[in-house]
């Protein structure tokens, strides 16, 4: 179904990162950035924490932008690890302290493990010190080995540190005893939320098998999932149109921003994707103007 005032849709991104987790521009210049980008309605989504929220919401109304706070929780699905947008969350709700604490454990643990193995690849004994250098206050991840791999000279990019160490199926590629995915919506929920699944053709899966996921995402309350981010073909978007008119699931549409230097995740860049049932409808008809 269209939108009769699609038209007049104006320029959104529900997805996007900060230094908080593996981003590369702190919230405050990340809300900038969209501002120069004519951004209107903005989602900050880093990993497993609410640490930039309070920043960018500062700087978003600072600059007349409509800020819906979220976060991306990383989950498992029947032993597949999954990422799991929570939008228009309440950072304030009581269960996320001591949800944020579990994950910042479970992420150490991941480091720790994952210096281990690199190290038996011959990257330098402080590998583990360079990777907390280059995540700063945000949560360590393997962007942040990659920048460190790349700095110790065992690589000539982060793109070839993923290739050769840290990719799926790689040494660096450390699975994690994550929350199941029913806590995760749950949670997201619990706090106000919408719970939807990111980038879902970006978990190697077979059409087959996708649906599968997203039908037994629906059993367990998604709201909806992304269907429009940089990568996605318009075959797979009509795909995923299909699949939420059948489950009578919400879409989302967000560039995955990390680094300005990503070329291919411009913030706002994503294919545009025409219906009512995208959330963005629903953010910019409930908040005032």
């Amino acid at each position: 179904m269209t939108d009769p005032n699609v038209a007049e849709q104006p320029k959104f991104d529900l997805h996007m990162h900060s230094t908080a987790s593996d981003g590369a521009l702190s919230p405050t210049e990340l809300i900038a950035k969209a501002a120069e980008a004519s951004i209107r309605y903005l989602a900050l989504t880093d990993h497993d924490t609410l640490a930039g929220l309070g920043e960018a919401k500062e700087e978003a109304v600072r600059r007349g932008i409509h800020f819906i706070p979220g976060v991306e929780l990383t989950c498992r699905w029947n032993k597949r690890t999954l990422h799991m947008l929570g939008l228009n969350i309440d950072p304030e709700y009581v269960g996320w302290r001591e949800y944020e604490a579990r994950l910042q454990v479970l992420r150490e643990q991941r480091a720790g493990t994952i210096a281990a193995r690199l190290r038996g690849k011959r990257a330098p004994d402080d590998i583990l010190e360079r990777a907390r250098v280059c995540a700063g206050r945000g949560q360590i991840g393997r962007p942040h080995f990659a920048r460190a791999l790349l700095e110790a000279g065992m690589v000539s990019s982060e793109n070839e540190a993923f290739d050769r160490y840290l990719g799926q199926g790689k040494v660096g590629d450390v699975k994690a005893e994550w929350p199941d995915v029913s806590e995760v919506i749950a949670i997201v929920q619990a706090s106000g939320g919408l719970a939807i699944l990111a980038h879902p053709t970006k978990y190697n899966m077979t059409f087959s098998r996708l649906r599968l996921l997203l039908s037994s995402l629906a059993e367990a309350g998604v709201d909806g999932f992304e269907i429009a981010y940089p990568g996605i073909s318009q075959d797979y978007i009509r795909l995923l149109l299909k699949q939420a008119e059948t489950l009578d699931l919400k879409v989302s549409s967000g560039s995955d921003f990390h680094n300005p230097k990503h070329h291919w995740t411009g913030l706002g860049r994503f294919p545009r994707v025409e219906t009512i049932r995208h959330l963005i409808h629903q953010f910019y008809t409930d908040m005032p103007c």
